[in-house]
């Protein structure tokens, strides 16, 4: 076997035990966690992803989601026509909240903290709902992932770094404690000004938003 060939052997198989190193990291804090009802917990914190930013005063959007998630892919086109519409009147931010059942979902969240590092959360974070058929249930979602960064010019070498960094594994499980904290149980689950919002209907956040504004 020429040198080349063992290069190239070795590159892959480092690649594979990096992408289950960090997936095993990522998981491992919240695998026995259960919801603490009552809990006080920031609904936003200086680490939150804000997709708008209304101002001081405005009614305050909080999504916890987990990509893999067929709901939260549904309620995706929805809450981007209410950010759309409601455009400099609510803030809207997210929060990462991967399920268990979800194997992809981890991968997915780190790739999305990746491209937040290099100021690009918001375009891997729709790429990933927009394209969910293409990558939810696959074993090779990272690959997918990472030809996200490369259509989004994202520095791969910072991007392949980010994925496995172990400050990007506590910045996902930082999220989930504090959707636990609050109770958070399913996804997708919205916050309407610290006020969770019983999910019946598609319209059920716009009607929470609307309360929130004659208030």
């Amino acid at each position: 076997m020429s040198k080349n060939a063992v290069i190239s052997i070795a590159t892959v198989v480092g690649a594979i035990v990096v992408i289950v190193a960090v997936a095993l990291l990522v998981v491992r804090p919240w695998e026995s966690s259960q919801p603490v009802a009552g809990s006080d917990v920031q609904l936003v914190d200086e680490s939150t992803h804000i997709l708008d930013d209304a101002g001081e005063g405005a009614p305050v959007v909080v999504e916890f989601f987990d990509y893999e998630c067929p709901s939260c892919g549904q309620f995706h086109p929805i809450v981007e026509d209410l950010r759309e519409r409601y455009e400099g009147q609510v803030t809207f931010a997210v929060r990462y909240f991967p399920l268990e059942m979800h194997p992809n979902a981890v991968p997915a969240a780190a790739a999305a903290e990746a491209a937040a590092q290099q100021g690009e959360f918001e375009a891997m974070h729709s790429m990933l709902f927009e394209h969910q058929a293409e990558w939810a249930g696959t074993e090779d979602a990272a690959a997918t992932f990472r030809g996200y960064a490369e259509q989004l010019g994202l520095d791969l070498a910072a991007y392949d770094a980010a994925v496995v960094a172990e400050e990007t594994a506590d910045r996902i499980a930082h999220d989930y404690e504090a959707g636990i904290a609050a109770g958070v149980q399913s996804t997708p689950t919205f916050f309407v000004d610290g006020e969770m919002v019983e999910l019946q209907n598609y319209d059920d956040v716009e009607t929470a938003i609307q309360q929130a504004l004659e208030q």
